[in-house]
């Protein structure tokens, strides 16, 4: 450990957590167990209720108000999640322990949500039943991240039976469907949800992440004519049939240039992000072996930097570059210049970035070392929760938390119990120190 602890009181805090670590352990262990797996719309609730059930017992006894609500339905049309998708049986839980008052409020947050145990049979131990082998602790969502929300709470716990009277808040926040689409965290961001900074525990390994890219999945779909593809047919002007999936080339080929150039914009250079990118992810067209297509769709995954961002846009001028470039490419064929794609976009995932000056990285970084674990500042190719209460609730927002994020959404799925106690050990000195005590 750090000789740096500023305080008797932050050594006997340090100490406590890491002589609790069975109890941290055991925590984490019971979020692991609940099936709380990604789901998609219309999918029935796994047992998100009973998670948020057992935190809100947890958080009760330490004096926290505590509101565990279901949002309304999203409804259709709106730009940042699913249309259609509905929380029930899937609350979001926001707790609030009030400070003595005069020192700033930090926010904690995780998602509960984790990606499917698929393929079962793979697994050594059974992912819903967590048990600990060689250090580490196994099971889906112990390093994504239930792991780190347990330390979380448990330093919240240890800082209050400790005797601490913290000067600021503590909003504890603990959200749905960060895996499928960010709508948990926008629901509780338009509950309300705010703090003067906050911290979410993804896999960070100790460093902090302030940057993310956002994204979005469009499908883009070529349409054809259908005919024998058997038989030679007439020019489509004369009624000739027309095959959708060559048509789809175009589209990929004008993508992939689009791609390449992409990487060669200078302004999108970035310290802790790689460029933007569009490449296809899923494709599937046709009807039968010997028909031509009539139609061919492809989902595309498109990636784009917080600079991209237009204000309440959002990404929109980034989707009206993807589609113009397509229509540039595809105005050259004849069928497609009178039969342009066909776009669908969904919910936009909006990045956001917090400066590295700000006093909530600087803090933490500082936090995390002093207790041996030095990190650096970096950030997230993909997206995470962080960018919403960043963004949307206006609090600028880091990721903090134990583990390696490559042990994320895989087979035997693991976090170091060191890093549970480690990083449980930071986030008290950050309750300690960022709210200050009374």
């Amino acid at each position: 450990m750090s000789q740096t602890l500023r305080s008797a009181f932050e050594e006997r805090v340090v100490a406590a957590v890491r002589e609790g670590q069975d109890e941290l352990v055991a925590l984490a262990s019971d979020l692991v167990a609940f099936d709380t797996t990604a789901r998609n719309v219309g999918d029935p609730a796994r047992q998100e209720a009973e998670l948020q059930e057992h935190l809100r017992r947890r958080l009760a006894t330490l004096g926290a108000d505590v509101d565990v609500w279901e949002p309304e339905p999203t409804g259709t049309g709106n730009r940042v999640v699913p249309d259609g998708l509905d929380f029930r049986g899937r609350p979001q839980l926001a707790a609030r322990l009030r400070g003595a008052g005069g020192g700033r409020s930090l926010l904690l947050n995780g998602h509960i949500d984790a990606v499917s145990c698929e393929p079962l049979d793979r697994w050594a131990s059974h992912p819903l039943r967590p048990e600990v082998r060689d250090g580490q602790l196994y099971g889906r969502g112990s390093c994504d991240m239930k792991g780190g929300i347990a330390g979380m709470l448990f330093a919240l716990e240890t800082v209050t039976r400790l005797g601490a009277k913290l000067a600021g808040d503590v909003v504890f926040c603990t959200n749905t469907d960060e895996e499928s689409s960010g709508a948990g965290s926008y629901a509780c961001a338009a509950r309300g949800v705010r703090a003067d900074a906050g911290l979410c525990a993804e896999p960070t390994g100790f460093d902090v992440w302030v940057a993310c890219r956002g994204g979005v999945n469009p499908v883009v779909r070529t349409i054809g004519r259908t005919g024998h593809a058997e038989m030679h047919h007439p020019h489509w002007r004369e009624g000739g049939p027309v095959n959708a999936i060559d048509k789809m080339e175009l589209v990929l080929a004008s993508l992939r240039a689009l791609r390449e150039e992409w990487g060669q914009r200078a302004e999108f250079e970035h310290a802790y992000l790689h460029k933007p990118h569009v490449l296809p992810t899923v494709i599937k067209g046709g009807e039968w072996m010997v028909t031509y297509p009539s139609s061919c769709e492809t989902v595309l995954s498109v990636v784009y930097m917080p600079g991209q961002v237009n204000g309440d846009r959002g990404g929109q001028d980034v989707f009206d570059e993807v589609e113009a470039w397509v229509k540039a490419a595809t105005d050259q064929d004849d069928w497609l210049a009178e039969h342009p794609p066909e776009w669908e976009w969904p919910c936009d995932i909006v990045p956001a970035e917090v400066p590295d000056d700000a006093p909530i990285v600087t803090d933490t970084l500082a936090a995390g070392a002093d207790v041996g674990r030095p990190g650096r500042i970096s950030g997230l190719d993909s997206w995470h929760d962080a960018a919403v209460f960043t963004r949307v609730a206006g609090t600028p927002t880091v990721s903090f938390g134990p583990g390696d994020l490559t042990k994320a959404h895989t087979v035997d799925e693991s976090v170091p119990v060191a890093d549970l106690v480690d990083h449980a050990s930071a986030v008290a000195l950050m309750l300690l120190r960022w709210c200050g005590t009374s």
